[in-house]
């Protein structure tokens, strides 16, 4: 499922930034008592009641011709463009102002839902003064405190009733769905056409050609449903200045989000790039099943070892994308692209892999006997048991006497055990620590 985007709009200076904050739980956002602080879309992912939800700061509304409060005011129309829900923000303490009903009249036209919130409302008496913002035609005010937290979680919950309803149905759960991501002109138009044998997609040498997430249905030889979601190019933060790249960026993000498998495609030409990290690293850090594709293998020069090379350049500079596996193809030819179904099955299957308790404990037994715990200041790290919690990525949760004594080393020295004994190619693992009690 997408993960649902909220986008907090309003008037300079009601407190954006700091709800902002609070809702995703980091000091992301600039926050300071005067006005234009703000003035680019910030992104983060929040979560409340077990929905995940990504949540778009903007800079304040101001309805003046100045330039830069113009640009502010675009940034936000195009946030507002891409959420699912709106934060209408005002504040308690200046009541309803000509700014607000200029803001309230915007948003009736975006025909999206809007939950009015009033902030500032850091006392009882306060509070009451929430009733004159029901002239604003949004339903019902909040009044919230923002810096202190009072009131937000009745925000929340009027906010997730407005998210789509998560509950895929059976059509969903057995639809793999993947994407390809990189860089700009790497070829990811190009190999979705070319792995359903048609044009589908519009592909251009120009970058910057795809600007929208392209989702493409196929059914493959073995009859499994695919969805191949082609996004646009990621450019690295200093190219990206023209608004509707921006908006391109976030919509990559999107797809990234609604895969199950992200296919990150290199330039076999150009070879790896410092944007070629980063890209990755989104993907990543979603905790997605991860194939590398080397796309234009074609048309390089076949050197003599050169396959062995590329393949320990990419594990050298992927190093945390050890267990993705690399994949040398050409969307022109067509070269070795047969493959890729067959590899996502696997990785797929490889996500809601389950391993009996038993099992795993067996195996962590073993470990243990060949890597024996860490000791810290004359304390030795005790492990008791292992056991799986989820799956999608495959979750297990370790249960030890002091976390504190859990290095990161250990901790990646039993999922390298882990892999060893049980097929994860392609997927990433979640080991949790715990203390027994």
């Amino acid at each position: 499922m997408e993960i649902p985007v909220v986008a907090i709009v309003g008037r300079p200076n009601v407190g954006k930034s700091t709800l902002f904050n609070r809702l995703i739980g980091d000091r992301l956002s600039i926050v300071a008592d005067y006005e234009g602080v703000t003035r680019d879309r910030i992104y983060a992912t929040g979560s409340w009641l077990g929905r995940e939800f990504r949540l778009i700061d903007t800079g304040g509304i101001d309805m003046s011709d100045e330039p830069l409060m113009h640009k502010i005011k675009y940034q936000a129309e195009i946030a507002m463009e891409e959420a699912d829900v709106i934060i209408f923000m005002t504040s308690s303490r200046e009541g309803v102002t000509d700014a607000d009903e200029a803001i309230a009249h915007y948003l009736h036209r975006t025909h999206k839902p809007v939950v009015l919130a009033v902030n500032k409302a850091d006392n009882p008496e306060q509070r009451q003064q929430v009733y004159e913002f029901y002239a604003l035609g949004h339903g019902d005010p909040y009044p919230i405190s923002s810096s202190h937290g009072t009131g937000t979680g009745d925000l929340l919950d009027q906010l997730v009733s407005h998210f789509p309803a998560d509950s895929p149905d059976a059509d969903d759960r057995e639809r793999i769905r993947f994407s390809f991501i990189g860089r700009p002109n790497v070829g990811k138009s190009s190999l979705v056409n070319a792995l359903l044998q048609e044009e589908r997609v519009i592909v251009s040498n120009i970058e910057g050609t795809t600007r929208e997430a392209v989702d493409t249905d196929f059914v493959s030889q073995s009859g499994r449903h695919f969805t191949a979601i082609d996004t646009a190019g990621i450019r690295k933060r200093g190219k990206v200045y023209e608004n509707t790249e921006k908006y391109s960026v976030m919509r990559a993000l999107s797809a990234i989000d609604r895969s199950d498998i992200v296919c990150l495609v290199i330039d076999a030409e150009t070879g790896i790039r410092e944007q070629d990290k980063r890209v990755a690293g989104y993907a990543f850090e979603a905790n997605k099943g991860m194939v590398i594709l080397v796309n234009k293998w074609d048309a390089v020069d076949k050197t003599d070892k050169l396959f062995e090379k590329f393949t320990d350049d990419i594990r050298n500079e992927f190093q945390y994308l050890s267990f993705a596996p690399i994949l040398f193809v050409s969307a022109k030819t067509g070269q070795r692209l047969e493959k890729l179904p067959a590899i996502l099955e696997e990785i797929y299957e490889n996500r809601y892999r389950r391993i009996q308790s038993s099992v795993l404990n067996d195996v962590l037994m073993d470990a243990i006997a060949m890597n024996p715990t860490p000791t810290d200041k004359g304390r030795r790290l005790k492990i008791y048991y292992m056991t799986q919690v989820a799956v999608n990525p495959p979750t297990f949760v370790v249960f030890v006497n002091d976390t504190e004594l859990m290095h990161f080393s250990y901790v990646r020295f039993l999922e390298n055990r882990m892999r060893d004994s049980f097929y994860f190619d392609g997927t990433p693992l979640n080991l949790i620590i715990r203390n027994r009690n």
